[in-house]
């Protein structure tokens, strides 16, 4: 009896033993397996509403930036007679780009892979739904990716704008936008943004320094330079009709970047509030900078100065935004107000060229500087936010790289596309209607009553 107790006991000893052992490896593989259980719960896409409701909001901003912000500060620019031609021309080209967008612009930037383009996979926003979230943007709806960009297209077509005013017909500005959009901004968004070409290079462009604004700067150059100077230009005064509306479009201009450069950190995060205080501090060490070296070259600092000033700096942080930190983005708007201040006085002079509302000067030279100096503060060293494997040299020469691509590619573009709307329409108006004024000539309105 007693053997049959021990060896009894000897069994429920061993099977506790054992029961023991498995439920240790059992933890031990549940524990290994934690981790990778956790990644692919955080791999699957997830709606975030506090993503969706910041990215609807950067959308509007940025639809603030065209309109108004962007028509008021070219149209008071321009003179009183061709002030409703530019507002229409801006307007006309947001509504006009906002729905090529949505029919083939958003499939072929960013509906597949390619170098160049994407594919038409997308086209008419096939397969996308409410439910549909973003492959780009993991925690908002595509739609909300879609207007997104869409915002994007309009105001880097309608920035062309500004050098070619005061002498093109409308008809031509339409047909210039589309050949432009499809040709030159498409595939410069896939290039960088899309998967493409320089994007797989690892070129860095938080928000548009080469896809939007140097772009848009190259195009004007060339449209200004096809078009020829105005009548009177470089013989009699053509001073902008209304400073105080070019405030206030610099001003919704700033306010609306704040969804531009924010907006692209894609979420309410704290790259989101890195962009937004880069984009306040750039800025107005920009102005700051600007009217210094206006008051010591000219005696005099102006609001024109400060209005483009802040431009300035805003064009040249939109690249950086989300790279670089405080400090350097403040370094980056003191140097960026002087030499844009150059760009649109001694550079003008250089290049010859009637650039009415300083498309390159400011957008141009901005946008380059923005770019390649994106690849020297992003440095951790300097406060910023280094991609892997950073080499500051070799970012900087991908960083030129990624601006030499964008001024060749849209040079050619631009030239085809204003020669075709040339053989087509004709580019220029008349003399007598250029003497008269766009605003009457081109829409049958006047922008003010007498």
């Amino acid at each position: 009896m007693t053997k049959k107790l021990l060896s009894a006991g000897l069994g429920l000893g061993l099977l506790a033993a054992g029961a023991t052992g498995f439920a240790q490896e059992a933890a031990t593989a549940a524990t290994a397996a934690a981790p990778a259980v956790a990644a692919a719960v955080e791999a699957v896409p997830t709606l975030s509403a506090g993503d969706t409701a910041w990215m609807l909001t950067s959308t509007m901003l940025v639809i603030l930036m065209v309109i108004p912000g962007l028509a008021l500060f070219y149209g008071g620019l321009v003179r009183s007679k061709n002030m409703l031609s530019v507002l229409a021309q801006v307007f006309v080209i947001f509504s006009l780009i906002t729905v090529l967008w949505a029919i083939y612009g958003y499939s072929l930037a960013f509906g597949g892979e390619g170098k160049f383009f994407a594919n038409f996979d997308k086209l008419f926003l096939m397969g996308i739904t409410p439910d549909t979230l973003s492959s780009m943007l993991k925690t908002i709806p595509e739609y909300v990716f879609v207007a997104f960009q869409s915002t994007f297209a309009a105001i880097t077509v309608a920035l062309i704008v500004g050098a070619f005013a005061e002498r093109i017909k409308f008809a031509a500005v339409i047909i210039f936008s589309v050949l432009w959009f499809t040709f030159s901004y498409i595939p410069m968004a896939h290039m960088v943004w899309g998967g493409g070409l320089l994007g797989a290079d690892g070129a860095l462009d938080f928000a548009g320094g080469t896809v939007v604004h140097i772009n848009a700067a190259v195009a004007g150059l060339v449209g200004a330079y096809m078009l020829g100077k105005r009548i009177g230009f470089g013989k009699e005064a053509l001073p902008p009709h209304s400073l105080t509306l070019t405030m206030v479009g610099a001003s919704l201009l700033w306010v609306g970047w704040f969804g531009f450069n924010a907006g692209s950190a894609g979420a309410a995060n704290g790259i989101a509030g890195l962009a937004f205080i880069n984009t306040i501090l750039a800025t107005g060490a920009a102005a700051i900078a600007w009217i210094t070296a206006e008051a010591l070259h000219r005696g005099k600092a102006s609001m024109l100065g400060a209005a483009s000033g802040a431009v300035a700096g805003l064009v040249t942080i939109t690249p950086a935004a989300g790279f670089v930190g405080p400090m350097g983005s403040i370094v980056m708007g003191i140097i960026a107000g002087p030499l844009c201040l150059w760009g649109v006085s001694g550079l003008k002079r250089l290049l010859k060229v009637d650039d009415v509302c300083d498309v390159f000067g400011v957008h141009g030279v901005g946008g380059i500087l923005g770019a390649i100096l994106t690849g020297v503060f992003c440095a951790k060293g300097l406060g910023g936010i280094e991609p892997e494997g950073y080499n500051m040299a070799h970012q900087v020469w991908v960083q030129v790289e990624s601006v030499l691509v964008t001024i060749v590619w849209s040079g050619v573009v631009s030239f085809v596309a204003y020669k075709i709307a040339d053989l087509t329409v004709g580019l220029r108006v008349s003399e007598e209607s250029e003497r008269q004024g766009l605003d009457i000539t081109s829409h049958g309105e006047v922008a003010y009553t007498r």
